[in-house]
């Protein structure tokens, strides 16, 4: 913990020391993030609700069902001159219940992320940043006749730091390039390499493991295409260069499409594709599809 200590520390001092250029003094740089002419909030709720449901002589066949999915989402970003700080924050949750099955997850996840920036031309610049991924609740691998436990808040959570340059040669698309992004996953239960041996990565009998020397890049593209049709896109990799292979980068490609129907109503497609050879062999994905209502709400008059 006192190696996390110390990376949040540095992103402090980092963050303190872009502000001290940008503002004569701490007051004036205070007042000015309280300013809200330089932030561009906003905020969106959303839920949708599918049932599903069969007399016990209905000859099409079919199965009782159950889902019901829950989003929130936000982001804040603040922009003056050359400096910028940005904030995203997603909370996706979602459970079903088939027939006599009982209760299980269909979506989960936390995903936080932070980035301090700097200008130093029209389309490149400094940033430090922080993201962190987790769960709300256990996941179980259902394959088998009982429920195996495989993963549960904070089992795993991975916080990556990231330090180095970013090209954004407009408001849709940004790209970050870390040479040092320092990354720790942490598996708080220790119980869990029983059944999942390669344990995240995390050495056995521990709760934390560190990559110091590894590199990063991050990109993100927001498209609205239209009122009615928006797309967020977001990748990642991670390489580790202490054990650099091919096989041994990450990947992760997070997508989400949104359609308004009506000014309350729509339709969201999610998907998650996922390669990290510490969690198992070959390609993760999830993916879902659902018709409900969405609250947005923004600063923006």
């Amino acid at each position: 913990m006192k190696k996390l200590f110390t990376i949040c520390l540095i992103i402090t001092f980092v963050n303190f020391g872009y502000s001290q250029e940008e503002e004569a003094s701490t007051d004036s740089a205070a007042m000015a993030l309280k300013d809200t002419t330089y932030w561009n909030s906003e905020l969106s709720i959303g839920f949708n609700l599918n049932q599903a449901s069969f007399s016990g002589n209905w000859k099409a066949g079919g199965v009782n069902s159950f889902a019901l999915g829950s989003i929130l989402s936000g982001k804040a970003n603040y922009a003056k001159d050359k400096l910028s700080w940005d904030n995203q924050l997603e909370l996706i949750y979602g459970v079903v219940k088939n027939d006599d099955l009982g209760l299980r997850k269909s979506n989960d996840r936390i995903f936080f992320d932070s980035k301090v920036g700097y200008k130093i031309t029209q389309k490149w610049g400094y940033f430090a940043s922080l993201n962190f991924i987790t769960q709300f609740t256990d996941g179980f691998d259902y394959s088998a006749d009982d429920p195996v436990l495989i993963s549960r808040f904070f089992a795993p959570a991975f916080l990556t730091s990231g330090f180095g340059f970013e090209y954004k040669p407009n408001e849709n698309f940004a790209l970050r390039l870390a040479p040092f992004s320092p990354r720790f996953t942490f598996v708080t239960d220790t119980n869990l390499i029983n059944t999942v041996p390669g344990n995240y990565g995390v050495p056995e009998g521990q709760k934390l493991r560190t990559e110091w020397l590894a590199f990063q890049v991050f990109m993100t593209y927001n498209k609205k295409f239209s009122d009615n049709l928006t797309l967020n896109a977001r990748y990642q990799i991670f390489a580790n260069l202490e054990t650099l292979e091919f096989r041994t980068i990450d990947h992760r490609l997070d997508f989400t499409l949104i359609a308004k129907i009506t000014r309350y109503v729509d339709v969201t497609f999610t998907s998650i594709n996922v390669y990290d050879i510490d969690m198992v062999e070959g390609i993760q994905f999830s993916q879902a599809l659902a018709l409900g209502i969405l609250y947005k709400i923004n600063n923006k008059k």
